[in-house]
């Protein structure tokens, strides 16, 4: 799985209990997965169609560096599914997890289009085996 976002957890991104507002955690998930789906199938016009059961883990708090992993898990004739897990930069520890989350792949008439991809597409910093240098 690569971790390729990081977010600062800063004060507006806090709930009342001093806790990762879920909500600010789902936005950015969805943008991250998005972009993901988008870059697999090679097309900009993907939307969210289902997102599992969500599992909050462990809280982040204000000045968590946290990071987001997705990986494709599977290839439909239209869409694409992946997982998804988010964790504390420094600690390791996991935030959330999704098991499922699935990306429709969409036509220039808006409706779902057939891919043609079967396969993980890496990007040369994606290659497995590749070290990040942070």
């Amino acid at each position: 799985m690569n971790f390729h976002t990081r977010k600062w957890v800063k004060p507006e991104d806090l709930n009342p209990n001093g806790t990762l507002f879920g909500g600010s955690l789902l936005k950015w998930i969805d943008e991250e997965a998005a972009i993901y789906a988008i870059v697999q199938l090679g097309n900009s016009h993907v939307v969210t169609k289902l997102i599992s059961e969500i599992n909050f883990v462990s809280s982040a708090r204000q000045s968590d560096i946290i990071e987001l992993g997705i990986e494709a898990t599977h290839f439909g004739r239209t869409s694409i599914t992946l997982r998804c897990i988010v964790r504390n930069k420094i600690t390791q520890k996991n935030i959330l997890t999704i098991d499922r989350m699935v990306f429709v792949n969409m036509g220039a008439d808006g409706k779902p289009a057939a891919h043609g991809k079967n396969q993980i597409t890496y990007s040369p910093d994606d290659q497995p085996g590749n070290t990040r240098k942070d």
